[in-house]
Formats: structure tokens, sequence, C-alpha cells
């Protein structure tokens, strides 16, 4: 459907957001960033705890030697986070703190916000940048523990925000999304699009 222009490198190991940027048919390099995440500080809102830790990973990654022998590049980083009462609920550490979070979300509504940041590289260093947040509002259905703890047992939740991937088997705990999608998975991808094909650096394939 798309074809990239320039390099594009995703700064992020995330099979999901691996497997989104493929579906569009086109070509793009995987550099993970190595980059701890920052700790939100007292004065943080949501989405700029969630774009400044975006911001953490790609400028890890444009500095990496990946990227220091591509002359022109556009470098793609993401951070996804589930924010409940302005609590931001990060991958449980274990199953049991996977269920604590669960019983948490379960009948309530809780925002999914993507902080992304794209930037335009000239041989490792970035000439020109564009950071946004993408807030989706989830509704999880009330379940009951043994429901939970079911799911809690498959494993899934322990790399996913919040100890659930809607994609996957977690998709029966959600009774509702308002907004986008694929944001909850873990990339806003129509605005994420919007920019590349505004820069230039993807377009549309022929035929």
């Amino acid at each position: 459907m798309f074809m990239a222009t320039l390099p594009v490198i995703l700064a992020s190991g995330s099979p999901r957001r691996r497997d989104m940027l493929a579906e569009l048919g086109m070509d793009f390099r995987v550099v993970p960033s190595q980059a701890p995440e920052p700790e939100r500080q007292p004065e943080d809102t949501p989405e700029k705890y969630a774009v400044e830790t975006a911001w953490a990973k790609g400028v890890d990654v444009a500095g990496s030697e990946e990227l220091a022998g591509i002359d022109h590049a556009v470098l793609l980083a993401a951070d996804t986070i589930v924010v409940l009462d302005d609590d931001v609920l990060g991958k449980p550490s274990d199953k049991e703190e996977a269920v604590n979070m669960l019983k948490q979300l379960a009948g309530r509504s809780h925002e999914v916000i993507t902080g992304v940041l794209l930037a335009k590289c000239l041989r490792g260093e970035v000439r020109e940048e564009k950071r946004f947040a993408v807030s989706t509002k989830v509704t999880m259905f009330p379940w009951a523990e043994d429901a939970i703890r079911a799911y809690a047992a498959t494993g899934e939740p322990l790399d996913k925000a919040g100890g659930y991937g809607i994609q996957g088997k977690g998709g029966f705990l959600v009774s509702g999304v308002r907004g986008s999608y694929h944001n909850v998975v873990g990339l806003p991808l129509v605005r994420v699009l919007e920019v590349l094909v505004e820069w230039g650096a993807v377009v549309p394939r022929d035929g």
C-alpha cells in the first residue's frame, strides 16, 4: 500500500508496532532503544510523560552507530502507557501484580496514551522533529476475579502496559473503545502515517 522514500527506523522492539508498520507494506529497519525509561516527575501530565519517554528512546537510537552511517532517515519512537485516575500502570512484574491491575481496571474506563517522536535525521543528528500524544478511552467489562486469573495464567499480561493486550487473548476484557484502536495496541497509526506522508517520507504505491 505504501512505500518509504527514505530509510524509516523504528526505535522499538515491540512486535505490535513492527507488525502494524509491516501491514502498510513499507520497508523499515528496527533498532530498539536501550535507554531506560525516565521517572515521571510530579508536575508531568501523563501525556507529557509519554512524549518525554518516546523522545528519550528516539534520541538514544538517533545517536547510535546504526544511524551514524545513514545520510537521511526518519526515526519513529513511541511509548504507550495506561492511566487510571492519573496513575500510570506499567508492565506487571508477575501474574499476581497483573491480577491486581486488572481488578482495578475491571468495570471502569481508563486512558491509553501513546507518546510519539518522529524525527528527520542526518547521519544521526536530529534536524526536524514532531512530538505528540494520542489518547484513547477504554472501558473494561466487570469480569469476576476467576476470569481475570484465568487470563493472567496465560502469561500474556506480563509484557503489556496495564496488564492486558487488546489485540490478543485480552480482547475479551474490553467492552468499549473510544478513539484509535491502534493506539491501544501501541501506535496511533493514522497520525503517524499522516506525518510521514506530509514529510514525503512515505508515499502510496502506484497501482
